[in-house]
C-alpha cells in the first residue's frame, strides 16, 4: 500500500511562492505517475500537474503553465511542485495523487489509487 504525505501548504500574498512536498511512504513504487490537483471551495476537484515515473514528461493545467514547475526526486521518494507568481485564485486544498500513467492522471481522475489528505493553500489579494 503506497501512502501519499503532502505538506508546504500555506497562506501567501498574491504574487507569491510556496513549494508543496508529497512524501510517498514505499520506495519500491518509484515508477508510479504522480500528480497534483486541487479543489476549492464549492468547486470540483480540478488537474494541476502532472510527472512520470522518471521525471521525463509533465503535462500542466492551462491555468499553471509557466506559473507551476512539477519535479520529483525518486531517490527521496518525494514529487514537489514549485508555484510562483499567485494568484488568489490559486487557493485550494491540494493534493497528491499516484496512477500507472500520466495519462490516467490527467484523464481519468477517478479511478486513481492513491491519495494524499491535502495541504491548505491561501492566497491573498
Amino acid at each position: 500500500q503506497v501512502q501519499l504525505v503532502e505538506s508546504g501548504g500555506g497562506l501567501v500574498r498574491a504574487g507569491g511562492s510556496l513549494r508543496l512536498s508529497c512524501a510517498r511512504s514505499a520506495r519500491t513504487f518509484g515508477w508510479l505517475a504522480m500528480g497534483w490537483f486541487r479543489q476549492a471551495p464549492e468547486k470540483e476537484r480540478e488537474f494541476v500537474a502532472c510527472i512520470s515515473w522518471n521525471g521525463g514528461d509533465t503535462y500542466y493545467a492551462d491555468s499553471v503553465k509557466g506559473r507551476f514547475t512539477i519535479s520529483r526526486d525518486n531517490a527521496k521518494s518525494t514529487m514537489y511542485l514549485q508555484m510562483n507568481s499567485l494568484k488568489p485564485e490559486d487557493t485550494a486544498v491540494y493534493y497528491c495523487a499516484a496512477g500507472l500513467t500520466t495519462t490516467q492522471i490527467v484523464s481519468d481522475m477517478q479511478t486513481l489509487p492513491y491519495w494524499g489528505q491535502g495541504t491548505q493553500v491561501t492566497v491573498s489579494s
